[in-house]
């Protein structure tokens, strides 16, 4: 008999309210943005409150312009991510239902879409108040894996983006039609945790080793490099557990039951790992640069 766990009764949502007429809720998913947002902010203004960790003792921002920054980039967070879902994953559906863009709260949220928002957003704001745009992306990039560890986390209470079945002994029994839809196995169909993968990989590793960096080996003295290190690992962990992660139902189909949205005599690449290819070759490219300048010392 296989050991399956069961998927934990947890709601989606935290309380709900009805007021004038409305239900309104607060859910896990957004808290896991707001805690995300909140606790990133902290990580950088604690750097910038180091000027021994940046070039010359100078940090590449004040806390006050990093406050005002974060209103860009949770603008760039929101439409990037929604824009980035509705082109890169279900443009046909979209296209022909236009209004339905606007409804983020019907879910629908595409990481390399946000993180294109947030790269716009912040290049902007840089540009206009002529801050270092490495160093500033440096410090940007360290803020992100907590939110990347609690949005997964959240993921994984909202039960949605699951992995493939799986007979491991921690495969996961999600609830629903959608996830119990696995036509090969008998009885009980359990699936990787992909989210959980994912939490541990881009959130808890990817942050602890930006913080050892940061902190411990001076990292912010090359430019680029905590950026680097950031997209390219992100890059490498969401490409590989993108092997075990379902992919999203437009993209399977009886002559590609893989999901792959390349494919060359049945091997490809998922859409989630297209598009962490161009995050790998850019974050190594960047610590490329980093090491080769060396140090800024002024």
């Amino acid at each position: 008999m296989k050991a399956l766990l069961p998927f934990p009764d947890i709601s989606p949502e935290i309380f709900s309210i009805s007021l004038f007429g409305m239900e309104l809720a607060l859910r896990w998913y957004a808290l896991a943005y707001i805690v995300g947002i909140v606790i990133g902010w902290r990580l950088v203004v604690m750097t910038v409150k180091a000027p021994r960790l940046w070039p010359g003792q100078q940090p590449v921002m004040t806390p006050a312009q990093i406050e005002d920054m974060l209103t860009w980039i949770i603008l760039g967070v929101l439409l990037g991510g929604r824009l980035g879902y509705v082109l890169f994953y279900q443009p046909d559906v979209y296209l022909n239902n236009p209004l339905e863009i606007l409804a983020i709260w019907q879910g629908g949220m595409a990481f390399h879409g946000g993180l294109l928002g947030v790269v716009l957003a912040a290049w902007i704001y840089t540009r206009r108040h002529g801050i270092p745009q490495l160093s500033a992306a440096d410090a940007i990039a360290l803020g992100v894996p907590p939110g990347l560890l609690l949005g997964r986390m959240a993921n994984f209470i909202n039960a949605e983006l699951w992995g493939r079945p799986t007979e491991l002994p921690w495969g996961v029994i999600f609830p629903g039609d959608a996830a119990q839809y696995c036509p090969q196995i008998v009885g009980a169909c359990a699936r990787h945790p992909s989210q959980l993968y994912e939490a541990f990989l881009e959130g808890f590793v990817l942050l602890a080793l930006l913080l050892w960096m940061v902190w411990r080996r001076g990292a912010f003295m090359r430019p680029g490099l905590v950026c680097g290190t950031f997209l390219a690992g992100y890059g490498l962990a969401r490409f590989a557990v993108e092997i075990v992660r379902q992919p999203d139902a437009q993209f399977v189909g009886p002559a590609n039951p893989l999901g792959l949205a390349w494919q060359v005599g049945g091997y490809g690449l998922t859409m989630g790992q297209l598009l962490s290819l161009p995050m790998i070759l850019l974050g190594l490219f960047l610590i490329r640069r980093a090491r080769r300048v060396g140090v800024v010392s002024a």
